[in-house]
């Protein structure tokens, strides 16, 4: 499906995330005269693509309100929240809908910087999102209308899946799950290939393994409708190999202890950041 909208759409804040949304939303067809994107130092590749594609890059936002924008998508970071948002005051209107990609920042708070009047979505998409892969978690404020709504789900399922919860006290769970969770993975990757070299492999072979063993297990779980704990028994023999090592794994004070302590503290965090 074409990706099309009424009016212009503000890209705010030109990072990696951000970089892939932009990159998400003209691959599906979003003109990009459609588009204003307001970043002060945008990523390197962000710039390339802006100039190649003559899009808008920091134009007044008295000449942007001119245009009553569909959407403006904020993607800076939480920190940078307090001083971005009031200048973008004047984008508010009942047409205009906000969405917001910074971990930790509530609708309330959006609310707080931009007035009552708010139209707002909050979303947290994660990192996959830059090869079409993400997966991403909104939630609305009361203003925002079915519209609105299905236009936020157009714009961020241009990167991957899309789900929604009512409850926004989720979000934060979300953040730590499937927000952090990519870097938990990368890393897993690290320890993976430093076992290897432990174990005697050359440093380069322990990591090709550790990132194809990674990445292929990450495309059989997309391929496959079984339930991860039956993929992860068809590679355990009994009293194997697998099995061996799944006894560290699943033993006392193992691995789902661990996960849990660090989810809860990505989840104590992103909750410190919207404070």
């Amino acid at each position: 499906m074409t990706l099309s909208l009424e009016r212009p759409l503000v890209l705010v804040g030109a990072g990696k995330m951000g970089g892939a949304l932009l990159s998400g939303w003209l691959d599906k067809g979003l003109l990009a005269t459609q588009v204003f994107v307001r970043d002060p130092a945008p990523g390197p590749d962000v710039a390339e693509l802006v100039a190649a594609r003559g899009i808008a890059l920091n134009a007044a936002v008295r000449d942007i309100a001119a245009a009553r924008p569909s959407v403006v998508l904020v993607a800076v970071k939480p920190q940078a929240m307090g001083d971005v948002l009031p200048e973008l005051a004047l984008l508010v209107h009942p047409e205009t809908l906000f969405i917001s990609i910074a971990a930790g920042t509530s609708l309330h708070r959006l609310k707080e910087l931009l007035g009552a009047e708010l139209h707002a979505v909050r979303a947290m998409p994660n990192t996959p999102s830059a090869i079409g892969r993400g997966i991403t978690v909104a939630c609305a404020n009361e203003r925002v209308t079915a519209a609105q709504r299905e236009i936020a789900q157009q714009l961020l399922a241009a990167v991957g899946n899309v789900d929604w919860v009512e409850s926004e006290a989720q979000i934060d769970a979300v953040t730590a799950i499937s927000g952090s969770g990519p870097a938990y993975v990368f890393y897993m990757v690290e320890c993976l290939a430093a076992a290897g070299e432990a174990l005697g492999l050359d440093p380069a072979l322990a990591m090709k393994l550790a990132r194809e063993t990674v990445s292929g297990s990450g495309e059989m779980l997309h391929r496959s409708s079984e339930p991860v704990s039956a993929l992860r028994a068809n590679v355990t023999s009994p009293g194997g190999t697998t099995a061996a090592a799944l006894d560290v794994l699943m033993g006392e004070g193992g691995l789902s202890p661990l996960m849990r302590r660090a989810a809860l503290a990505a989840r104590d965090r992103a909750r410190e950041l919207g404070k």
